[in-house]
């Protein structure tokens, strides 16, 4: 007889997350037309022509000028592509909320054709870190503890390791560091609520927070961040990951031991020896 699995615990909660979608206001999505244009330029690099393109990502309008002929994807856990039907999956400002980023990785790879390329956005674990502080320290002052409110997100380092588990090859990860600027903690608030990118998170205090937790975080947050000019920066971390689809075709790292030149030689510089 076969065991029941435990269900694995969810980090986020994509009910409330489609909701805070649905409240969407077009123009806050000015993040989202950065990653665009990213994207853009990173195809414009690229020596490669792609007839069978697809775009997983939350606001397909925003991906219309980039990809027409793109098949738009939703971020949910089961992505909608077939296996093999690709040459190039975007998949844009949405791995952050996903519940199994190595999972939508793989079905990323999966429906690539050999030799097809993967390109994502994300929002990285500096997005929003004066907004994480400030927060965090009021809260421990008010009440004593913490809750969630703010999403954990990945470093590049452990992102670029993602593609590796995922089997893409030739993976590479990048950061695009980007800084809004902001009259005060309200008006961030509400540009966060307009794209969507409010807390969504499975385990977060379902009860109104107190006026007094965003005032003191307000006095924080200018206490630490406030620039000359008196507007409060916010960060947005842009990660790029690349990868391919093995192929044949592909370089391939030489054997270790297989080089003929001496990398001193190479460099024009005494060798020496590690001391014992």
């Amino acid at each position: 007889m076969t065991q029941a699995q435990t269900p694995r615990p969810q980090l986020f909660d994509r009910r409330a997350l489609a909701a805070q979608r649905a409240r969407l206001t077009p123009d806050s999505l000015f993040l989202h037309e950065i990653a665009r244009d990213e994207i853009e330029d990173r195809l414009s690099l690229v020596n490669r022509s792609f007839t069978r393109p697809a775009v997983v990502a939350p606001f397909a309008e925003v991906w219309d000028s980039c990809l027409p002929n793109a098949k738009h994807v939703p971020d949910t856990d089961v992505l909608d592509l077939e296996v093999g039907a690709h040459d190039l999956v975007v998949h844009a400002m949405c791995l952050h909320w996903a519940n199994d980023p190595v999972g939508q990785l793989i079905q990323c790879h999966r429906a690539l054709s050999e030799d097809g390329l993967l390109l994502v956005l994300m929002f990285g674990g500096q997005t929003l870190h004066e907004l994480r502080s400030a927060l965090a320290t009021a809260e421990t002052r008010i009440s004593g503890g913490l809750s969630p409110r703010i999403a954990p997100m990945g470093e590049v380092r452990d992102l670029g390791a993602l593609l590796q588990r995922a089997g893409f090859a030739l993976p590479v990860a990048d950061v695009v560091p980007l800084t809004a600027k902001y009259r005060d903690l309200l008006h961030l608030m509400r540009e966060l609520r307009g794209m969507g990118e409010t807390n969504a998170m499975a385990q977060r205090r379902r009860t109104l927070a107190p006026r007094r937790l965003f005032q003191e975080a307000e006095t924080i947050y200018r206490d630490t961040f406030v620039d000359p000019d008196g507007r409060l920066p916010a960060t947005f971390e842009l990660i790029c990951l690349t990868g391919w689809s093995p192929s044949d075709s592909q370089q391939k790292p030489l054997r270790p031991g297989s080089a003929k030149t001496r990398l001193a030689d190479a460099l024009k510089v005494p060798e020496t020896k590690l001391p014992k």
